[in-house]
């Protein structure tokens, strides 16, 4: 028994249907989607930050682990920073000589 054309057009509008919901769905789901690639991009730059910081912190006991162990360590800080020196000894320093950079031509 052959129904002939509503048959088709039954299958049409069902294909059809079909298609609007799977597009229904899309449009739907995108915002989320986007928000979702934009937290892992997020999670990314966060988790290279922590690297970054983690780094500086070994860094940094590793400093204080020395200044506290190492009074060579305070001496070469004090002289550096502080500008000590021993009795009798000459101290040299060279500054970068200051240049006009935004000057007009």
């Amino acid at each position: 028994m052959d129904l002939g054309i509503w048959a088709k057009l039954t299958r049409v509008v069902v294909f059809l249907l079909f298609l609007a919901g799977l597009l229904g769905v899309a449009v739907w789901y995108l915002p989320l989607i986007q928000r979702n690639q934009n937290y892992r991009k997020e999670i990314l730059r966060l988790d290279d930050r922590i690297q970054k910081e983690e780094e500086r912190k070994r860094q940094l006991k590793v400093a204080i682990d020395s200044l506290q162990r190492n009074p060579k360590a305070v001496e070469r800080l004090a002289r550096e920073s502080l500008g000590f020196a021993k009795p009798d000894e000459t101290v040299i320093r060279f500054e970068v000589p200051v240049t006009n950079s935004a000057a007009p031509k």
